[in-house]
């Protein structure tokens, strides 16, 4: 086959526009899937479908105004687990926020919320694990169990440059006595012997 004589035509040469789209119209289909399920199925450990089983959906953080202000910027979800907290049965969503930056990595706050009976109110925040008052940052977060444990750093004090985060610790989470017990796991030892 002999190419064509002449410049190639536009439509066959891809540019950053036809990627976005692209990837624009994908994120909409599996979104728009993913809402439409049997009735009444949900998931389980093994990832099959059963029909019948008493679950609570998980509440959605974006649906929830969170007590931080963020000045002309936007308030970020970064991160979110779900499971039973309390042991009570119900779902809970761990969320953690922070203002919307460019650069830097703003302090977070990590909140505990509840789904009302009503499925179509928005979700409740019923604990503040973490305020961005604190000015610690969450790396990560995670749920073993009913166990919520997060990664976070921070400053030891205001004259500490914020590029240069001099705390490092991870904490936990853990529900006994009708409230929110926070505790400090003791530091990893991966710098031992160095």
């Amino acid at each position: 086959m002999q190419p064509l004589a002449g410049q190639d035509l536009l439509h066959t040469q891809p540019h950053p526009m036809h990627w976005l789209a692209t990837a624009t119209v994908l994120s909409a289909v599996i979104a728009v899937s993913s809402l439409f399920q049997p009735s009444g199925a949900t998931a389980t450990a093994a990832g099959t479908t059963t029909k019948d089983a008493p679950v609570t959906a998980a509440p959605d953080p974006g649906r929830v105004t969170f007590p931080v202000n963020c000045g002309p910027n936007r308030l970020d979800v970064v991160q979110k687990v779900s499971g039973d907290l309390d042991g009570a049965g119900s779902t809970q969503t761990v969320a953690v926020v922070r203002c919307h930056t460019e650069a830097g990595t703003p302090p977070s706050g990590v909140y505990v919320l509840a789904q009302p009976s009503d499925p179509k109110a928005p979700p409740r925040i019923v604990a503040t694990l973490l305020a961005p008052a604190q000015r610690l940052s969450v790396q990560d977060i995670t749920l073993q169990g009913r166990a919520v444990s997060a990664t976070v750093q921070g400053y030891s004090s205001p004259d500490v440059p914020s590029y240069m985060p001099d705390v490092h610790k991870t904490v936990k989470w853990q529900w006994q006595g009708g409230k929110f017990v926070q505790s400090e796991l003791p530091a990893s030892s991966t710098t031992a012997g160095a």
